[in-house]
C-alpha cells in the first residue's frame, strides 16, 4: 500500500514536477507477466524516476548498504526503500551475484517486473560500462523477455555526490522486448551468457547513446581512484607540507 501512496501521492508528483520526464517506448513494458527491466545506471534519482513513470509495480534490487544504515536514520532510509519495493543485495563475497540471482528469480516467479542495472554500479562518469552476466542467467531460468531501458539526463542532473537535482531536462526510454528464449536451458554457458549480455548491453546502448567502455565498472572506478591516491602522494612529496612552529 505505501508503494502506491509514495508512487501516487508523495514521491511520484514530486519527480515528474522537478524532473519533468519524457517518456518513450512505455508501449514496450508487458501489460502484465514476469518481464526483466534492464537499464544503464546514471543516477541516484534513477532508483525513484523509472517506478514513477510505469504503470506497474517494478522491484529493484539494491545494494544492501541502503538498508543498513546506523541509528534512526537509517532506519528511516532501510524503510523507505523497502517501501519504494527495493530488494537489499549484499554485493560482497563469492556468494554476492547468485543472492542476487536468487532474489531476483523470486520476484519473476510472481509474475512481477525486475528492475536491474546489468552494470552492476552507477557510472562514475556517465558512460556505459560492461554488463554483468547475472541479467542473462535470469531471463534464462524464468524464462521472461527483457526490456532495455534507457535513463537520459539523469546524470546531469543530479550526478554522484550531488545531494540536490539540478532542473535538467530527462529522458526515459524503453526499447523493444528482446526474447532469448532459443537459448533455453543454456543458462549455464559462458559464452551464451556473455553474448546475451552483450545484446541487452547494445540495446541500451543504442537507446541511450552514451559512450562505451568494455571494462566493468566497478573496476574503472577503482583504478581512477587509485591513480588520483597516487596523484595525492606524488604532489606531497613534490610539495611537502612545512612542520608549523
Amino acid at each position: 500500500m505505501f508503494y502506491y501512496l509514495l508512487k501516487y501521492v508523495f514521491l511520484g508528483p514530486l519527480l515528474r514536477l522537478v524532473f519533468r520526464p519524457r517518456i518513450e517506448g512505455l508501449e514496450h513494458v508487458p501489460a502484465s507477466g514476469a518481464a526483466i527491466v534492464a537499464g544503464n545506471h546514471l543516477s541516484f534519482s534513477d532508483h525513484f524516476l523509472m517506478p514513477a513513470v510505469l504503470k506497474r509495480r517494478i522491484t529493484f534490487l539494491a545494494k544492501a548498504e541502503y538498508f543498513t544504515g546506523p541509528g534512526i536514520r537509517g532506519r528511516l532510509v532501510a524503510t523507505f526503500f523497502r517501501s519504494a519495493g527495493q530488494i537489499p543485495v549484499d554485493r560482497s563475497g563469492k556468494e554476492a551475484g547468485q543472492a542476487a540471482i536468487r532474489e531476483g528469480l523470486g520476484v519473476l516467479s510472481k509474475d512481477e517486473l525486475l528492475g536491474i542495472y546489468p552494470e552492476g554500479t552507477r557510472s562514475h562518469d556517465g558512460r556505459l560500462y560492461k554488463g554483468k552476466v547475472g541479467v542473462a542467467v535470469m531471463a534464462l531460468k524464468a524464462q521472461v523477455p527483457v526490456i532495455p531501458c534507457a535513463m537520459i539526463g539523469t546524470f546531469e542532473a543530479q550526478p554522484p555526490g550531488k545531494l540536490v537535482p539540478n532542473i535538467h531536462p530527462v529522458v526515459i526510454r524503453f526499447g523493444k522486448p528482446l526474447d532469448f528464449s532459443r537459448y533455453a536451458g543454456m543458462e549455464n554457458e559462458k559464452a551464451i551468457l556473455r553474448a546475451i549480455t552483450d545484446e541487452i548491453m547494445y540495446a541500451i546502448l543504442t537507446l541511450s547513446e552514451q559512450e562505451y567502455v568494455d571494462q566493468y565498472a566497478a573496476v574503472a572506478k577503482a583504478e581512477e581512484a587509485a591513480a588520483r591516491s597516487e596523484k595525492e602522494k606524488e604532489k606531497e612529496r613534490r610539495f611537502p607540507r612545512l612542520p608549523l612552529s
